[in-house]
């Protein structure tokens, strides 16, 4: 939410804490606002929105008991399938007579790059929070190696995660890119990513945020469902979700790379379905086909423009 200019406050509350502090935190929120809106159908997010404001609009599952719908003036129905999370965040706008504004807002911490970037670059984003998005070590060199082949300074992005850290740095000792895992927030990653010529990564939130801000954006699908969670296109403004559930398609900046096998996708935790698992869809995706496609979002050089 960081220089997000559509914000005037943002309250922020732990994940986890005692019932004492939940409840001082919802006594401070009394009836604050005018109107609320709880935008995932979670208990917890009704409890806030209920508490905050007299009026009180929100999300209730196919699954769930309509007595929830006392914490609520009005509702829509959640649908996790078939309706993209875009799509779906945007129908809480009509029950207010909002026109819908299908745009995502990535954060902003100033714009600046870091010093050690000195030439056009591409960025990747090789580490998903989960085992069963995850792509291959040496795919991720061989993309490296082949966007340098084409002139471009390669960065690695990352959280802070010792793992994740681990895993980019040898990556870029493997390739040469540039490792800046660790070393930005989430917004200063955004302000990265508006000047890169391309980005590649998995089903993350890197990813939206890549395709967010307009840049070409290659994103590798395996077992998620593309329908509800492609990245937005930049630009965007058809409601319905650009992707189907099978297949691989460009939309605008966005192209997603969904990987192959009829159990595709399978919308579970990868193959052996745990967090931990793999998922083959993935593994076995060919570098040369990552390849193809990001060096296919590329604009074309002025060399290649002259032959």
């Amino acid at each position: 939410m960081e220089g997000n200019p559509d914000l005037d406050e943002l309250i922020v509350v732990p994940e986890r804490s005692t019932k004492m502090v939940r409840w001082r935190e919802l006594r401070q929120l009394w009836n604050r606002y005018d109107l609320s809106f709880s935008c995932v159908p979670s208990d917890r997010a009704r409890l806030y929105a209920w508490a905050a404001s007299r009026r009180h609009l929100g999300m209730l599952a196919a699954d769930e008991i309509t007595v929830k719908l006392r914490l609520m003036d009005s509702a829509v129905r959640f649908d996790d399938i078939n309706t993209h999370t875009v799509s779906m965040g945007l129908q809480l706008a009509d029950l207010v007579n909002v026109a819908r504004c299908p745009e995502v807002v990535p954060p902003t911490a100033g714009g600046s790059l870091p010093s050690e970037i000195r030439q056009a670059f591409a960025v990747l984003h090789p580490f998903p929070k989960f085992n069963y998005k995850m792509w291959t070590e040496a795919g991720w060199v061989a993309l490296a190696q082949a966007l340098q082949g084409r002139g471009f300074q390669v960065v690695l992005t990352g959280s802070s995660d010792a793992e994740e850290v681990g895993y980019c740095q040898r990556l870029a000792a493997a390739s040469g890119a540039l490792c800046l895992a660790g070393q930005l927030s989430l917004a200063q990653t955004a302000d990265l990513l508006r000047q890169a010529e391309l980005f590649v990564g998995p089903d993350t939130a890197v990813t939206h945020l890549a395709a967010a801000c307009g840049i070409p954006t290659v994103a590798l699908f395996g077992p998620s469902n593309p329908v509800k969670w492609g990245p937005w296109p930049s630009g965007r403004d058809v409601i319905d979700s650009p992707w189907r559930m099978v297949g691989s398609a460009r939309h605008g900046n966005v192209m997603l790379l969904q990987g192959s096998g009829e159990c595709v996708p399978c919308r579970l935790e990868g193959c052996d379905r745990h967090l931990a698992s793999w998922s083959r869809c993935l593994q076995e995706m060919p570098s040369a086909r990552v390849i193809d496609a990001a060096l296919g979002m590329l604009k074309p050089t002025s060399a290649e423009l002259a032959r």
